[in-house]
């Protein structure tokens, strides 16, 4: 039917972020070939999140089966073969998450699609799709032409695309359930929450993050003083995770995290590129960096050059006098 899936990420009832960033790439990418925009929902009890997908796709096909409510890869595998041969779409995209790296791999195989796998972004050129990806950690972009066909198979890094707010006629159409024999190879035990106290970086509003300008550990303070008042998350590039002045689960890039804060504040980050890509989807980027060419502010919304150890305590002491 060449229509262009977007298979929706779910946990514990509520849709994922990145379900929206690729109905939102997806309806640019229908555009362009004119074709229909298809979310693909498996789950069960799954009528909200349904709903809540109407009005973003032309159409919303929505596999209900108790062994649907929460991710496993062998039904998602078998329920999407059974959809993908049915329907053969022209393009299927999935989040290249934990979920999408584990599912995307075999449901290639299985369906003998080319896949293009961590994409920061796809379109369409003389009618076929293109993708950009990283190689070599980060350090260069290649632009991946997919071969003619279909189904084609692309994973789309999360944040990588912002989500709009926009409506389309969509429709609910339930599918019957491929799924006629129990699950025996595996099963889902629980989710297992971080544990209190520890920070996730993806999830905070306001991000002031770090680079190897701060000079020395003992001088991190000034900035998570500065984070504090902003009731922000302190984060960090990746020289100061290899100088082991903050742990891994702080670093932004395409080795560390990938974030889209409504504020992100660059303190001391010279913005090589594989920082850049972690961050540059933020909604506010404001960069404190002592050298006027340093590549961060080609991406920021507003830059102040000069040195951070002046900068910052002044800035701290305003927002306390605006939150006084």
């Amino acid at each position: 039917m060449d229509d262009i899936f977007i298979l929706a990420e779910h946990r514990q009832g509520e849709l994922r972020d990145i379900t929206f960033e690729m109905l939102t790439k997806g309806k640019t990418l229908s555009e362009e070939m004119g074709k229909p925009l298809v979310a693909l929902l498996l789950g069960h009890n799954a009528g909200k999140m349904a709903d809540q997908l109407k009005d973003r796709a032309n159409r919303v096909m929505l596999v209900e089966d108790p062994k649907l409510e929460n991710y496993n890869s062998e039904a998602y595998h078998k329920a999407l073969v059974n959809l993908i041969e049915q329907e053969n779409p022209l393009a299927v995209l999935i989040g290249h998450t934990a979920f999408g790296m584990d599912l995307a791999p075999s449901l290639a195989t299985a369906i003998n699609a080319p896949i293009a796998t961590d994409c920061l972004d796809v379109m369409v050129v003389n009618a076929r799709f293109k993708a950009i990806r990283q190689v070599y950690g980060g350090k260069l972009n290649v632009e991946v032409h997919l071969k003619p066909g279909q189904p084609h198979l692309i994973t789309v890094r999360p944040a990588s695309f912002s989500p709009e707010d926009y409506s389309l006629p969509g429709e609910i159409v339930n599918v019957a359930s491929p799924l006629t024999e129990e699950i025996a190879s595996k099963r889902f035990l629980e989710y297992v929450e971080a544990a209190a106290g520890e920070v996730d970086i993806t999830q905070s509003p306001i991000l002031v993050s770090v680079g190897r300008g701060i000079k020395d550990q003992e001088n991190i303070t000034i900035v998570q003083d500065l984070a504090d008042s902003l009731g922000a998350a302190l984060s960090c590039s990746r020289p100061v995770v290899d100088k082991k002045w903050l742990p891994k689960e702080r670093q932004v890039g395409t080795s560390g995290k990938t974030v889209k804060p409504k504020v992100y504040i660059a303190v001391g980050i010279s913005g090589a590129f594989q920082h850049v890509a972690g961050m540059k989807t933020s909604g506010t980027i404001i960069a404190i960096n002592k050298d006027p060419k340093a590549p961060i502010f080609n991406v920021a919304d507003y830059g102040i050059v000069g040195d951070l150890f002046k900068i910052v305590p002044s800035l701290k002491e305003k927002v306390k006098e605006a939150f006084a």
